[in-house]
């Protein structure tokens, strides 16, 4: 275990090399998600060949990230550790994108801006003000914190652009009497914006209520599993909770407040063609 101001990070080394995951563990975690195809095919319900590609993309993508995150520990390089922060937020961008539905042209450029302003705030604050690793750069802190964040703020996101649409679409009439009795396309679309920035934080705040009792994040199990303090792991997690919960809430709010005005024409109309 490494120490880290005070904070438990596993290493390569020590409690976790314990319980290890040989090639048996990945193929009875594989058997069990063929099985929950089988249900779907039996079931008719359509989603056995997105389960089991997800699946075996998820693997790869994992045990990748892993080769990278531990070739970059070992090189300990800050350029390095910002290069790979660079690919996984262009990433975040395309699998946003991938996952809102009913989306207008041109919200790349929106999303990889509020993808770095969160991940610059979580560095800023989490990395920096909070945990403090020495190195500043320290790539198992660094990664790890950001890579978390980016995780949830890409579903959070791309809940919230997709019902911001939608919603305004549903609006459209009520939005265009507004727009008519001189409202501003601000006013006109806050209902739309509220709506989408509340449903976006609902998966956050349903975590963040449940953790602890219900469910012990997958951050403070791995520092138990490999021998870490429990009350120190749950700390580290209730910080890294918190945060999130927050940056999300401000995504959230600086996505839509950057995208809504697309749905409207220069001249303040609604666009036909939403």
């Amino acid at each position: 275990m490494n120490d880290i101001n005070g904070i438990l990070v596993t290493s390569t080394e020590g409690a976790a090399s314990d319980y290890p995951i040989d090639n048996w563990g990945l193929l009875v975690a594989l058997l069990l998600v063929a099985l929950a195809s089988v249900i779907s095919a039996v079931l008719k319900l359509g989603v056995e060949r997105r389960l089991l590609w997800a699946t075996v993309r998820s693997l790869v993508q994992l045990l990748a990230m892993g080769l990278i995150i531990g070739y970059v520990i070992r090189v300990n390089q800050w350029w390095l550790v910002f290069a790979l922060l660079g690919v996984m937020i262009i990433a975040a961008v395309q699998i946003t994108l991938t996952r809102g539905s009913g989306l207008p042209k041109g919200l790349a450029l929106p999303v990889f801006l509020t993808l770095l302003a969160s991940a610059v705030l979580m560095f800023s604050v989490v990395v920096e003000l909070i945990i403090r690793p020495k190195p500043w750069y320290a790539p198992q802190v660094v990664v790890t914190m950001v890579g978390m964040l980016l995780g949830n703020v890409v579903s959070a996101i791309a809940v919230a652009i997709t019902r911001l649409f939608d919603d305004i679409r549903t609006r459209r009439y009520e939005i265009e009497t507004m727009l008519a009795w001189g409202a501003t396309p601000l006013e006109a679309a806050m209902p739309s914006i509220t709506s989408a920035v509340r449903l976006g934080l609902i998966p956050t705040i349903a975590q963040l209520a449940s953790s602890g009792i219900v469910l012990i994040p997958g951050m403070m199990a791995g520092q138990i599993i490999a021998g870490g303090d429990p009350v120190q792991a749950a700390r580290y997690q209730f910080v890294v909770l918190a945060v999130i919960s927050s940056l999300t809430a401000l995504a959230d709010t600086l996505i839509v407040m950057l995208v809504y005005r697309m749905a409207f024409t220069e001249n303040h109309r609604l666009r036909t063609d939403l």
